[in-house]
């Protein structure tokens, strides 16, 4: 909804998933896969990731490894997506680098990007859940 909300076309787009997690990575590339991307699905052993990452109009970082993505591994105007939380000196980042928001055309803030959203989705979710299940 993220992508959509800022009016970025998904259907036909190349889409690069970074991590490979149950919890993120995968479901990521498969939500990316119902409205019609091309996705494809990378992780942190992946030969020449930058060949990649170079290619997607949407690129989902979601490794968990502080600074993997940098500003030459991203296309520029692509909508980048920084999932991940990672810890330095007891402060929140994510997987990008910096200088990666000079090239991205749309980027999310780490923190308070995807986190927030994914609180008003499960409160959204969660409302849903209760209509359906009354008669």
């Amino acid at each position: 909804e993220l992508l959509e909300d800022a009016g970025i076309e998904i259907s036909g787009s190349n889409a690069v998933v970074v991590g490979r997690s149950n919890l993120v990575g995968k479901p990521a590339a498969l939500l990316l896969l119902r409205r019609n991307a091309t996705v494809t699905l990378c992780h942190t052993r992946t030969r020449d990731l930058a060949s990649h990452t170079r290619a997607a109009d949407i690129l989902v970082a979601a490794a968990g490894k502080v600074d993997l993505i940098t500003k030459e591994m991203v296309k520029p105007g692509a909508a980048v997506i920084d999932v991940s939380t990672n810890w330095v000196d007891g402060k929140q980042v994510g997987d990008l680098g910096e200088g990666v928001d000079e090239v991205a055309g749309w980027l999310t803030p780490n923190p308070g990007g995807v986190g927030p959203m994914t609180r008003a989705m499960l409160i959204k979710n969660t409302f849903q859940a209760e209509a359906r299940r009354r008669p």
